[in-house]
């Protein structure tokens, strides 16, 4: 089994993904364990604080180190974690790649930032892995976190009702998903590939792997310079 923590100061951003759909039915499977930390709780103060101005000035509060070393701490004290992930827009942009190989890890921590961001004293000692989720800016790291955990989590096994599901997904070799269909077969004289109909299930294949290099041509090219193709 999984264990994912999540260390946030607006816990209530991440409760709902983990309460429908795929996530959902991986947690009471038991196959994953999402916990999610306020980082509040861990505040030195009376006023809950967890940010602060920046040394030197500058527009922007910044989360304070004490805080997110006290929630860490506290959480390695109990087990050991394979990664220590900060969600920061510049950080290793996120693929597949990246979610097949964390789906293998047994316990993970991701801290969200948020405000300006976190001191850089955390990212320095505590954090093992820097993910963005694109290259653009949030207003702070729960969303991503989402992401990361919903494209990692569906990849364990058992968690999707066919486990080949997930290895026919785009990007798992380098190409994008070939077209799919379903009923009715043809509808507004739009049909369906006859090819499909045959039962001849190496040709289906080997359809479906033309249509797969064809879209990633077409639409992204810039995959095919890692692929073996």
């Amino acid at each position: 089994m999984m264990r994912i923590d999540i260390l946030t100061v607006v816990p209530e951003l991440l409760r709902s993904p983990f309460e429908a759909s795929i996530l959902k039915r991986a947690t009471d499977a038991g196959l994953v364990e999402v916990h999610i930390h306020n980082l509040r709780d861990y505040a030195t103060n009376a006023y809950k604080q967890v940010d602060d101005y920046q040394f030197g000035g500058g527009a922007g509060m910044v989360m304070m180190i004490e805080p997110i070393d006290k929630c860490i701490s506290d959480l390695k004290a109990e087990r050991d974690y394979d990664e220590i992930i900060y969600m920061t827009p510049d950080g290793n942009q996120m693929d597949q790649g990246m979610a097949n190989a964390l789906s293998l890890k047994k316990n993970i921590i991701i801290l969200c930032g948020h405000y300006k961001g976190v001191d850089q004293r955390v990212r320095d000692h505590l954090i093992s892995r820097e993910i963005s989720i694109g290259d653009y800016v949030l207003s702070g790291g729960e969303l991503g976190a989402a992401v990361l955990c919903d494209a990692v989590i569906r990849l364990i096994p058992g968690v999707l009702g066919n486990e080949t599901s997930a290895l026919t997904d785009s990007f798992q070799d380098d190409l994008l998903a070939p077209p799919i269909f379903t009923r009715p077969r043809e509808y507004k004289g739009w049909k369906v590939p006859e090819i499909l109909f045959g039962g001849n299930l190496p040709e289906i294949e080997k359809w479906r792997e033309e249509e797969a290099l064809k879209r990633t041509q077409e639409k992204r090219p810039d995959l095919l310079d890692n692929s073996e193709l």
